[in-house]
């Protein structure tokens, strides 16, 4: 069947020109009935195509389709890739994080690219102007819908496409890997049986053969991957030494270039006839690769892959090996969800991998499925071959699971409360019918419904009428009498800002204890979301020489993301922690967001303020004497210190020091005209103090003002007035408070008493919740008579 025939508006989106059989057998699926569709097919057989078949049906018809990509290394692939769609007027868009989101182009597209994190994220709010886009989709494609059986992953998977069927009934097309229960899949999603297709291995474009092969394991886990590394050589070659080629997924980025290096001499001690060295062009060619470690490597016919490297790097390494120029080729999983880049020899070195929130964890079975079905390359072999290097004891599950596959199961039970409670919070579910009503759309019911002893199926209400029971008893969830549920105040900040149920337990009891620098990172490092952290002998060594005795009550685990915390606001982080620490330090700004909305709503707005600086001092490292230029586009903590050894520390002092006292400093005139133009769209305060009193006649009373005036950008501020006892350990009364968007002035009435003591210290104060900013504090004493 050709393209043009089957959707001749779309041709040139196509690579191809002809359908191969197994896209044939679903384009009228997809092109001429309405149903939703469920596909399961060998890796490599061009699912892409089905899903790029269904999006052209939704553009045909005016609608928006969103595909979702299983990694975020994937979504901008397809932004590239779907360059097609661009060149025929439609528009492609891909939703990453908050900061980079843009409403209105998300708005105007005709095709949507989200992971399941962000489509959760976004689906939350969709009720918000700046998400409401996500309730417009029309078709919503599931690229490897096998990772609803992914730990944490796909329990989120499963309630983004229930909420969306609940939001606004998009067509649902769900491709997959092969998987053993695709009924399972086509009954939840109630895809019709002539939209169901599960294609076997007979319609793999090359035969796979797959096995293990053992290594003996050691004590040292260093030699240990050597030892699988010249298992992997092994396997691979007698493929190289046919000219054939060898594909070897390892644990990490770093892995692939140490595993490369050391393949490089072991393949020139055995002399495998590998390289290129006397092809002149391709020598020029790999001058221009940005890593000098991949344009010293690629000449001997070795190279690596992964995410890190440039967009230059990935399309050269990927071109090269597509035209036989590298024949051993190491990387890292996302090669095998992503770019479709056949060998004849697959060999999966690393089978278990370094997760910096987790510890050591085992790859899912999926993974090692997706990647062996990367072996055999259609045209060139009659048959691939796929190796699993592991040690005797888990020889034979690895043997059963190429044997057998695996069973898509869903992984939602473990993570209930938190999606449970998100719906509350949406308003998608507001009483107990509606709970009932939301669990038979899951992924999780139907499967309980098809395996009833292993999922318990008898008590799955009872259990999810548990779990209600229990959002209402710890505060996230509030029953009325009539038995409708609304979410309290915790838990749509439990919801908006993604948090498991402990931490945010713990975020409340800190906004309603004690709040200085020291408890809030204490919040931060026992988050639930850090629990699995683990630290080796050496990390905990670096973790004692950043924090001294601090955080010694804690387990080691909460103290090493303490100290990675503190080595970031100070700008140095030991060496041991550097693998981890981008990792938790990302997941932490997070949570500081969070915890400052948490402190802000739970009347803390000092505390919201004191998060919001700390996470500028965690993103920037920063000196905390300087953390208010961080309100600044620009200044980073390289500018920071510059800035800081002229005095300059505040928004104040750089409208003070004007553009020649930056350049002074060491900006450049044009980086200093914007900081200044920054400045004078930030807040600009003073106090006037108008008529009030130097002293008063004890025992009398009388009511003034005072006026906090802002001559700069308007801000959300808290403005207050104390009154404190002269002496340092008098007690303080507030006098009054407010919390205003101050642009130009407002008024604060004071009373003005006549105390039993000496003297009083009015003080006025002025806090930004939600910004860097310091806060601007001025006080007068008043004498009693």
């Amino acid at each position: 069947m050709q393209v043009a025939e089957a959707v001749p508006e779309f041709a040139d989106a196509f690579p191809f020109e002809e359908f191969n059989r197994m896209q044939r057998e679903a384009v009228p699926a997809l092109t001429e009935r309405d149903g939703n569709v469920v596909v399961a097919a060998p890796t490599g057989s061009g699912k892409t195509a089905l899903a790029e078949l269904a999006i052209c049906r939704a553009l045909a018809a005016g609608g928006t389709a969103l595909f979702v990509a299983p990694l975020r290394a994937l979504t901008n692939e397809k932004e590239e890739e779907w360059e097609r769609f661009e060149a025929l007027g439609y528009s492609v868009y891909v939703v990453t994080g908050e900061r980079d989101l843009d409403p209105r182009r998300a708005e105007r597209a005709d095709v949507l690219v989200m992971t399941p994190e962000k489509a959760d994220s976004a689906t939350r709010k969709h009720d918000s102007p700046r998400y409401s886009f996500v309730t417009d989709v029309d078709v919503v494609v599931i690229d490897e819908v096998h990772l609803l059986d992914s730990d944490h992953r796909g329990s989120v998977l499963e309630v983004v496409v229930s909420r969306f069927r609940r939001l606004c009934d998009p067509r649902i097309v769900a491709l997959s890997a092969t998987m053993p229960n695709v009924e399972d899949v086509a009954a939840w999603l109630d895809a019709p049986p002539e939209c169901t297709f599960e294609f076997g291995d007979d319609y793999r474009p090359v035969d796979l053969h797959a096995d293990v092969t053992t290594y003996v394991h050691g004590d040292n886990s260093f030699a240990d991957k050597y030892r699988r590394l010249y298992k992997a050589l092994d396997r691979a070659e007698p493929h190289l030494r046919e000219d054939g080629q060898a594909l070897v997924f390892v644990a990490s980025r770093q892995d692939t270039v140490r595993a490369a290096e050391k393949a490089r001499d072991e393949l020139a001690e055995r002399d495998v006839p590998m390289g290129a060295r006397g092809d002149y062009d391709f020598h020029t060619e790999a001058e221009e690769l940005d890593n000098d470690t991949l344009r010293k490597s690629v000449l001997d016919g070795v190279a690596f892959h992964h995410a890190g490297l440039s967009k230059n790097d990935k399309d050269r390494v990927e071109a090269w090996f597509r035209e036989g120029k590298i024949g051993l080729l190491f990387s890292t999983s996302t090669l095998a969800w992503g770019v479709n880049l056949p060998a004849r020899c697959v060999v999966i070195r690393d089978t278990k991998y370094h997760e910096p929130l987790e510890g050591e964890v085992d790859m899912s079975p999926l993974d090692v499925l997706q990647m062996l079905g990367r072996a055999g390359r259609p045209g060139y072999d009659d048959v691939g071959y796929g190796w699993v290097v592991c040690d005797n004891a888990e020889a034979d599950k690895y043997r059963t699971l190429l044997r057998e596959g695996k069973e898509i199961e869903s992984a939602l039970a473990d993570d209930l409360p938190e999606h449970l409670n998100a719906e509350i919070a949406m308003g998608t579910v507001d009483d107990l019918d509606d709970v009932m009503a939301w669990l038979e759309t899951t992924f999780y019911y139907r499967r309980a419904q098809s395996a009833p002893e292993a999922y318990d199926f008898a008590n799955v209400r009872e259990r999810v009428r548990g779990v209600l029971d229990d959002l209402i008893e710890e505060g996230f969830v509030r029953a009325h009498d009539d038995l409708g549920l609304t979410a309290t105040q915790l838990g749509m900040l439990t919801s908006t800002y993604y948090l498991d149920m402990d931490t945010a337990v713990g975020f409340r009891d800190l906004a309603e204890g004690d709040v200085d620098e020291a408890a809030v990172l204490r919040a931060v490092s026992r988050a639930s979301e850090f629990e699995s952290v683990s630290a080796r002998r050496d990390e905990r060594e670096a973790v004692a020489s950043v924090l001294g005795d601090r955080g010694d009550d804690l387990e080691a685990g909460p103290r090493k993301v303490l100290g990675v915390l503190y080595g970031a606001m100070r700008g140095s982080t030991p060496p041991e922690l550097r693998s981890d620490a981008w990792v938790i330090r990302q997941n932490a700004l997070r949570l500081l967001a969070a915890l400052a909305e948490f402190l802000e709503r739970f009347d803390e707005p000092d505390g919201a303020n004191l998060a919001h600086r700390l996470e500028a001092r965690i993103d920037t490292g920063v000196p905390a004497e300087a953390v208010e230029l961080t309100a600044l586009d620009g200044v980073g903590a390289g500018r920071a210190h510059r800035l800081v050894d002229e005095g300059i520390t505040s928004v104040a002092d750089v409208r003070a020091a004007g553009r020649d006292g930056l350049v002074e400093a060491g900006l450049s005139g044009g980086v200093a005209d914007a900081v200044i133009e920054q400045a004078a769209a930030l807040p600009d305060l003073s106090i006037d103090w108008g008529d009030f009193p130097d002293a008063v006649a004890r025992g009398e009373n009388d009511m003034r003002e005072v006026t906090v005036r802002n001559d700069g950008g308007p801000a959300r501020v808290v403005c207050r007035v104390t009154a404190t006892r002269d002496g340092a350990a008098g007690e303080t009364v507030e006098m009054t408070s407010t919390t205003t968007y101050l642009d130009g002035a407002t008024t604060l009435p004071v009373g003005v008493f006549g105390a039993d003591d000496d003297a009083l210290v009015y003080a006025v104060e002025v806090v930004f919740p939600e910004s860097v900013l310091d806060t601007v504090r001025e006080a007068r004493l008043v004498d009693i008579a």
